[in-house]
């Protein structure tokens, strides 16, 4: 497609059609699918970043160097939303245990996994000293992720 951009389409063993344009302006993607009856349609326009959370969903690595957060709704739970996000550490934190900054208790959210210079470790013990730099996963509902934003990661 000159002048637009790429075009890739595919289609699914059960006839469904998926199709994407990768835009030469503005970097975005715009996605199309029609379901193999030709009788429903649906379309997006994805920024650059969406383009690569979907990436990543469909290939299994949702969660990337950069901070992103992703959402986990259960079927049988409706009323549950739960929420994944990563953070990188500053000097708010810097040489503080995990016991001492009272992160569950102060905020409702859990840091479940701490990586340090490529080395990760899930579910760090009470003792754990982070350090500036750290990247940290934490779970929580939404309102839980924004109170451990204000309390740890904002300056």
């Amino acid at each position: 497609m000159p002048g637009v951009g790429t075009k890739y389409e595919m289609d699914t063993e059960s006839g469904d059609r998926i199709m994407m344009v990768y835009m030469e302006k503005g970097g975005g993607v715009q996605l199309y699918v029609e379901s193999g009856d030709g009788i429903e349609s649906a379309s997006a326009r994805l920024t650059p970043f969406e383009s690569r959370r979907i990436g990543n969903v469909l290939t299994g690595a949702v969660l990337e160097a950069d901070e992103e957060e992703i959402s986990v709704v259960f079927s049988a739970l409706s009323d549950l939303s739960i929420k994944v996000h990563t953070y990188h550490l500053n000097e708010r934190v810097d040489g503080k245990r995990l016991l001492d900054l009272q992160i569950r208790s102060k905020t409702g959210a859990t840091v479940v996994a701490v990586s340090r210079r490529g080395e990760s470790q899930v579910n760090p013990p009470a003792d754990f000293v982070f350090l500036k730099g750290d990247s940290v996963l934490v779970i929580g509902e939404s309102e839980q992720l924004k109170r451990f934003e204000e309390e740890f990661i904002k300056p």
